[in-house]
């Protein structure tokens, strides 16, 4: 390549990058830090309560009926009784979208005495949806990665999920 084409190459690119720069949205990003830190602390506190109760879960998705099937567990396999219906009400389950916020899905279950409970769902995009499930008091959480299709079910385990001390 002759030398005095690198001259245009670059202006070539740089006009990209400003037509790039210009016809995208702008990333979000948060005003009150301060805010947003004690959010991720209370995450956090909800997250060690899962795993103090010792709650996990698994999730199964069957495209075919269209049904979300799930199960939330003590670690020593029993119904979590402080999931059971007559103790509390509706746990909410969230699939959040990895790049769509409007395809997100909000749902609220009631698990059997055995901590069973199923759903009907639309039909899902192939994403990486992030699931989160929560009590209707907020005071525990457990959350998962999904990768869908390409997984039909997904474990909910707070210990696997708790983030390494330094």
């Amino acid at each position: 390549m002759a030398a005095d084409a690198w001259p245009a190459i670059v202006v070539a690119a740089a006009s990209y990058t400003c037509w790039l720069a210009f016809t995208r949205q702008d990333a979000l990003v948060e005003d009150d830090y301060y805010k947003e830190g004690n959010a991720i602390n209370q995450d956090l506190k909800r997250d060690e309560e899962a795993i103090r109760r010792g709650i996990s879960g698994n999730l199964r998705y069957d495209p075919k009926t269209g049904l979300l099937s799930g199960v939330l567990l003590h670690v020593d396999g029993q119904a979590d009784q402080a999931i059971a219906p007559e103790t509390t009400p509706d746990l909410q389950l969230r699939l959040i979208h990895s790049t769509l916020p409007d395809k997100d899905i909000t749902l609220f279950v009631r698990p059997d005495a055995n901590g069973r409970f199923s759903v009907s769902l639309p039909q899902l995009d192939m994403a990486r949806w992030q699931i989160l499930i929560e009590d209707a008091h907020r005071d525990w959480r457990l959350h998962a990665s999904w990768l869908w299709p390409q997984h039909t079910t997904v474990d909910l385990n707070p210990v696997a999920m708790k983030p390494a001390d330094d």
